[in-house]
């Protein structure tokens, strides 16, 4: 079958764009975007997939405004129509790898949006992740990360935001590849044997953030083992830290080559109030970053990836009924957390393996995805304020901070 994209002569196989090099179901295609502004207390999230082996395109929009969100899930069948839009969600690329606009039309939910989101630097291709289970490859997956600015606005019934770059920032990533299995889409556990002993040491903690204090924006990530060991991992993310710094378009790109932290949580759970990174370039100077949380955590658990996310119990890459568009909300008052959370009725096995995000104890969950006011410390000692995405999980024990 030919798509839009064979026009272009840039492939790297000797077939068309929509015969995929796996048949593997988490082979998958996609986009985040982030646009938040901090003194509103509004993150706005969108999220959009391909999965060309069950010929599903899904994704989410999400609002949280000081701890209530709404979540909009939509999905439909990818190859009867190759453009980047499920039903009132948009995405059009207006200039590659620095200009996108994220368009949602009304549809019922009362959210909507027209926002153009451009990249404060360059984006920053991350170490290619790989992974492996018993010998099988589990991961094989290329990312990249942008910091942006954003402009336009959006509506929430009888709220309305005028997005202003000078003040609204952003973040994304791009993803393609294996990437984890997403049950319902997987054998079950117990059809398989256990992990063998070589696969290397786990990852307990994981710190992903997207930043923006002009006249720098930055991407880095930190990938820790339970003793709070900065190593290389058999796992999804695998790299032990990354990341660069930048001074806009054209201009000093700063890598960094190390990055330690000291974080303050809410008493009682693992809820981020305050992050402190202490950075290193590869020039031998240091940096630092002091992250305030302005919110309570956003909740990944009604994007629709888990299963049960989706009411009939599936997720954005299984079938609701239409090939054309299926489209479905959620919303809540998540402002104190942790708390309580019931997915829609899935069978046991998939609930107890989807659900495994670090994030739950029971089903008691709270959220890993943070709106933060940052602040950024220089060598040439200015300091420059901000805004920025926060992404931390804490899985199982971690000992720096006494989790058990």
């Amino acid at each position: 079958m030919l798509t839009p994209y064979d026009e272009f002569p840039v492939h790297q196989a000797p077939h068309t764009f929509s015969h995929i090099p796996s048949t593997d179901y988490a082979w998958d295609d996609g986009y985040w975007f982030g646009v938040f502004n901090a003194d509103e207390k509004l993150f706005l999230g969108t999220y959009m997939r391909v999965n060309p082996n069950t010929d599903m395109i899904g994704g989410c929009a999400l609002l949280n405004v000081a701890g209530y969100q709404i979540t909009v899930r939509f999905n439909r069948c990818w190859r009867r129509n190759f453009a980047l839009e499920i039903g009132p969600y948009r995405m059009t690329i207006e200039e590659p790898l620095k200009r996108i606009r994220l368009e949602m039309a009304d549809h019922g939910s009362g959210l909507s949006f027209d926002l153009v989101w451009e990249g404060t630097s360059p984006a920053f291709l991350e170490e290619h992740h790989t992974a492996t289970y018993r010998g099988r490859r589990t991961t094989d997956q290329t990312r990249y990360s942008q910091p942006g600015k954003c402009r336009g606005w959006i509506k929430f019934r009888d709220r309305s935001w005028q997005v202003e770059p000078d003040n609204w920032s952003g973040s994304r990533d791009h993803s393609w590849g294996l990437y984890a299995s997403r049950p319902p889409l997987s054998p079950s556990p117990a059809l398989l044997p256990p992990p063998a002993n070589d696969d290397g040491p786990k990852r307990a903690l994981r710190f992903w953030t997207c930043f923006r204090t002009e006249p720098f924006s930055g991407f880095y990530h930190v990938h820790e083992t339970a003793q709070g060991v900065q190593c290389k991992m058999n796992d999804v993310f695998g790299t032990p830290f990354d990341g660069r710094i930048f001074r806009g378009w054209g201009e000093e790109d700063i890598e960094l080559a190390s990055g330690r932290h000291e974080m303050d949580f809410i008493p009682g759970t693992r809820i981020l109030k305050q992050a402190r990174f202490f950075l290193t370039d590869t020039q031998g100077r240091e940096w630092r970053q002091i992250f305030d949380i302005e919110t309570p955590p956003w909740i990944v658990q009604p994007m629709g990836a888990f299963p049960g996310s989706w009411k009939d119990g599936g997720t954005f890459f299984t079938y609701h009924g239409s090939e054309e568009l299926a489209l479905e909300w959620d919303e809540g008052d998540y402002s104190v957390q942790p708390f309580e959370y019931t997915p829609y009725a899935v069978s046991g096995a998939a609930a107890a393996e989807g659900f495994n995000t670090g994030t739950s104890i029971g089903n008691m969950v709270h959220g890993p995805e943070y709106l933060a006011r940052v602040t950024t410390h220089a060598p040439d000692g200015s300091i420059s304020t901000g805004a920025a995405q926060v992404e931390l999980f804490i899985n199982g024990p971690y000992a720096p901070y006494g989790f058990a």
